[in-house]
């Protein structure tokens, strides 16, 4: 028996911010299942900024996507029919097989999901890649003492708000920038103690001063999501001895053109800054502390996540580029 999947497909290398003709929406025919396979249909997918470096043909961490072939990301599914001994009917798993509806999967790259009361798209998101992002960032590069005060920019989103939150529990005060007034509004719902809408400081020196001011005493330690004018300004602002974690470059990543240096990266010399950058991969060989971590500050209602839902695959590529018009409040998620 034939099962269709629908995939979306990469049709040209995006110049310049992605737009809806570089995407290509397909419908194909699974073959069936033989012995060692399964079939799985996927119920959630993610859509994540760091795939925009991927529809780029250069070397990089990871290869990048193939023009005439699906694009891949962090899914979760259900498996529907198994030839595998590991897999069962019924069982929950993540993939990087996002981007469809549904594959066959010979069980390789594949991980049983126990939810343990989370729900399933959780694992995308707080308990997922971003969560170890924002855990391993801030906590292994970051390093915050009780009493320092932590910076994020792109604060509500999916991994600035863990950080946020993370910090917090840390005993810091927590700055954090975001779009809108909604977002910031939940920010300080969530113990963020000063938040700066970086869209009423129209000039890098008004964001510079609004830095200064929700921060007084100085910045120990910066995680970095989005770059440009938010670096400038976290560099004025930093401590000596203060620590910079560049997680992401997302005012960055649409860019035709290289673009200019921040002028005052000299503070790194005379403040004596730490400046790392860091992929997760790093980090996968915590994920049992961090599960266990994230687990105990869950269940205590220490952590709060909030997503923004786009439903069916065809929605995908716009959930994609609201990424980069500020489209969403936390982790963006296709329902499917």
């Amino acid at each position: 028996m034939s099962t269709t999947s629908r995939e979306i497909r990469l049709a040209s290398r995006p110049v310049g911010l992605p737009v809806d003709e570089n995407f290509e929406l397909v419908e194909v025919s699974l073959p069936d299942i033989t012995d060692g396979e399964l079939l799985v249909r996927n119920t959630w997918m993610s859509v994540d900024p760091y795939m925009r470096g991927r529809m780029i043909d250069r070397k990089s961490y990871v290869p990048p996507f193939q023009i005439g072939q699906p694009l891949e990301g962090h899914a979760v599914g259900k498996v529907i029919a198994s030839n595998n001994d590991k897999f069962a009917e019924g069982d929950l798993v993540l993939s990087m097989m996002g981007w469809r509806e549904a594959f066959v999967s010979n069980g390789e790259g594949l991980q049983k999901l126990e939810t343990f009361g989370l729900p399933e798209q959780a694992f995308l998101g707080v308990a997922g890649m971003p969560g170890l992002t924002a855990w391993g960032g801030l906590l292994q590069i970051g390093q915050p003492k009780e009493g320092e005060t932590v910076f994020v920019s792109g604060a509500a989103g999916a991994v600035g708000s863990l950080v946020c939150q993370i910090a917090k529990i840390k005993g810091c005060k927590v700055v954090g920038s975001a779009g809108s007034k909604e977002k910031c509004d939940w920010l300080k719902s969530v113990g963020v103690d000063e938040v700066i809408n970086y869209k009423d400081h129209k000039t890098q020196g008004d964001l510079i001063r609004a830095l200064k001011s929700a921060a007084p005493e100085g910045v120990d330690v910066y995680f970095e999501n989005v770059g440009g004018d938010h670096l400038v300004a976290a560099l004025e602002a930093m401590n000596v001895n203060g620590r910079i974690v560049v997680c992401g470059l997302i005012s960055g990543y649409n860019d035709t053109e290289p673009t200019p240096g921040p002028w005052n990266l000299f503070n790194v010399i005379g403040k004596s800054l730490r400046m790392e950058g860091f992929v997760v991969t790093k980090f996968l060989d915590q994920t049992p502390q961090f599960t266990k971590d994230l687990g105990e500050w869950f269940m205590a209602g220490k952590i709060q996540s909030q997503e923004t839902v786009e439903e069916g695959i065809e929605n995908a590529p716009s959930a994609f580029l609201k990424l980069f018009s500020g489209g969403n409040k936390g982790k963006m998620l296709v329902k499917l």
